[in-house]
């Protein structure tokens, strides 16, 4: 994949960040055991624990991989990027809708009618060039890191990656490219969806680019063009919403004809997409909210109004439901977010300029995109209609606004709140299961050159300590030995977090060896065919905490069919979670998840309350005990 143009130091603060490292073997192979022994059988512990020890015995099969591993780290400017990309996205063959694209729902907006829903429009496509400007001008400020180890100065190349990457369809792999083109050919138009018809949008017109009113007005007239039945064109968008071989093959077919190529070039070199959408008919809830931002309520909606291999595409619902769905293989949240609340503090900030209506040019009306089709085209857009239709309907939805208390309170307890939501979600997981699974938390390693994320597994011996004494009947746990074993849980958790921003967690690293192997053809080596391996790789519980400062929400599909993806957004006085899974599988339930991790969220609560009242009242007493008593009490 293109990496893109670097900074030089100067631009960085003279700040060049250290390249990613590759842990110690035994390190890795240790804590690996570390992770996965309370989560399989004993049996079969005892047969993984003989596998890693053969794996990483003196000249054994890990250190000639190490060995290769570490000489690729010297010539690479980030060793994990590339295996990373494909074994995280582009390999995995799923839809992208639910599956990987994440969603920021924006906040309920309030149009009195269509023309104030293009004004708004509008003012975010005015706030997206503004943005991009910043970023085509290298101008961000660097990030430093929040959290753990604040205040180290972050990697910003994917900002670089935000309105120039393309995720095209492969049989086997996806490719993810990134224009790097000089200023002169960058892209000058954005893509306009609007009752399922696409349209050409140029934002810059002599030189120029259009303002504000210009650019409502040119939406008027799509929002016209759209509704001409004689004109109106199959609903192409819904191919990307596809598995991605179905697509492939698709867009195979489809690129036999010259108009269709035509098409698809001016898509996959557009800035971004923007869906103009139709009321939806639903509540604004939160839940329908983040459902639709997830998949558009499939094609009977405005499912089959985007494009999602385009990596930001904006949604402004004629309803008020407004957001932004990411394709999610060039950024991570966090940049999204960032990129997000420019957007809205852009869009409430300044008041709109008034612009005479003089000055409003003559501009070329914006152009319609055409599309060849034959039968064979035709059943393919009904396939994937349907199957898109069937993903819309396994989605189970519950957003949560937890509001007895937020970060603050974790924080008074001494305690880091993105560790203690963790240790929250393995108790309301263990409630619904008795046991603990494999646990995803997405931990970024921006501290390194073009560092992404590693994973953070947060269902630890520790936690499942913590959770048994939450849950034992017997009530055979004081609240003393109970707030010990959560301290414990925190503590680990808290150190585990460390380990992987500092780019020495275990998923990277064993993932590296693995590629390793394959391209030195050797046999695939034991340890990755174990089933201890493939079931620690399979994440029942894929988290992430994506915090925002301006009221909006992020959300995403599980990651595996019994599965849920849980993300959270602590404030300072309550707490969102966006906690889905699937219909389909009976073992789980997002309603039954969300009231487990209400009622424990609760009790770790009254736990808390109850040892500091406990520890006050030890305190007073020992203090009454050292003054002496006066008389006539």
């Amino acid at each position: 994949m293109p990496i893109m143009g670097k900074e030089t130091a100067s631009d960085r603060g003279s700040q060049v960040l250290p390249k990613v490292p590759v842990p110690p073997l035994k390190q890795t192979l240790d804590t690996y055991l570390k992770c996965v022994q309370h989560l399989v059988k004993e049996e079969q512990f005892k047969k993984t624990k003989a596998i890693v020890e053969r794996f990483g015995a003196p000249g054994g099969v890990g250190e000639v991989l190490q060995k290769k591993l570490l000489e690729r780290r010297d010539k690479m400017t980030n060793w994990v990027y590339d295996y990373w990309l494909e074994d995280m996205y582009l390999n995995n063959r799923l839809a992208l809708p639910v599956n990987s694209s994440p969603a920021m729902v924006f906040p309920k907006q309030m149009f009195k009618d269509h023309r104030d829903a293009l004004r708004f429009a509008a003012r975010l496509i005015r706030g997206v060039l503004d943005y991009k400007a910043l970023v085509d001008a290298r101008a961000l400020p660097v990030d430093f890191a929040r959290g753990q180890l604040a205040g180290t100065p972050l990697c910003m190349e994917q900002y670089y990656h935000l309105f120039t990457s393309y995720r095209y369809p492969g049989l086997k792999t996806d490719t993810l490219k990134v224009q790097m083109n000089a200023a002169s050919s960058a892209p000058e138009h954005i893509i306009v969806a609007c009752k399922n018809q696409f349209f050409v949008l140029d934002v810059v017109a002599n030189s120029k680019q259009l303002n504000e009113l210009e650019i409502v007005s040119q939406l008027e007239k799509i929002l016209k063009m759209s509704e001409n039945a004689e004109e109106r064109l199959p609903p192409f968008g819904i191919l990307t919403s596809d598995g991605r071989t179905e697509w492939a093959q698709a867009r195979e077919a489809l690129t036999k004809d010259q108009t269709n190529r035509g098409s698809l070039a001016l898509i996959e070199s557009c800035i971004c997409v923007v869906c103009l959408d139709e009321p939806s008919g639903l509540q604004p809830s939160d839940n329908n909210r983040a459902l639709l931002m997830l998949h558009g309520g499939g094609r009977e909606k405005n499912g089959a109004n985007r494009w999602y291999d385009k990596s930001m595409q904006f949604v402004v619902g004629m309803d008020g439901i407004c957001g932004v769905v990411c394709e999610h293989s060039p950024f991570e949240g966090i940049v999204l977010v960032q990129c997000s609340e420019h957007l809205m503090k852009y869009i409430t900030g300044s008041p709109s300029k008034i612009v005479r209506a003089s000055s409003i040019r003559e501009l070329p009306p914006p152009r319609r995109l055409l599309w060849k089709y034959n039968p064979h085209i035709q059943g393919l857009l009904e396939a994937s209609r349907e199957r898109l239709k069937r993903l819309v309907n396994n989605l189970d939805m519950d957003v949560f606004k937890f509001k007895a208390y937020g970060k603050e309170f974790i924080k008074n307890q001494k305690m880091s709140p993105d560790a203690f939501i963790q240790v929250a979600l393995q108790l309301a997981f263990y409630k619904c299961n008795k046991r603990l699974v494999s646990t995803y938390e997405s931990a970024s390693i921006r501290r390194f050159q073009d560092g992404r994320v590693d994973n953070i597994r947060s269902a630890t011996l520790e936690a499942l300590a913590f959770v048994q004494s939450m849950t034992d009947e017997r009530a055979a746990f004081t609240d003393s030995e109970k707030m010990k074993r959560l301290r414990a849980a925190i503590d680990v958790q808290t150190n585990y977090t460390v380990a992987a921003i500092t780019g020495m967690a275990i998923d990277n690293h064993l993932l590296g060896l693995l590629r390793i192997a394959k391209e030195l053809n050797m046999e695939k080596p034991e340890i990755f065919c174990d089933e201890t391996y493939l079931a620690s790789n399979h994440f029942i519980l894929s988290t992430s905490q994506v915090p925002t400062t301006v009221e909006m929400f992020c959300c995403y599909g599980p990651v595996v069919p019994n599965g849920y993806g849980v993300c959270y957004n602590p404030q300072s006085d309550h707490i969102i979670f966006c906690v889905s899974s699937f219909w389909e599988n009976t073992k789980t339930s997002s309603a039954v998840f969300v009231k487990a991790l209400k009622e424990g969220l609760l009790e770790i609560w009254d736990l808390c309350n109850r040892s500091s009242a406990a520890a006050t009242k030890v305190a007073d007493s020992s203090q009454e005990a050292s003054q002496p008593h006066k008389s006539g009490k």
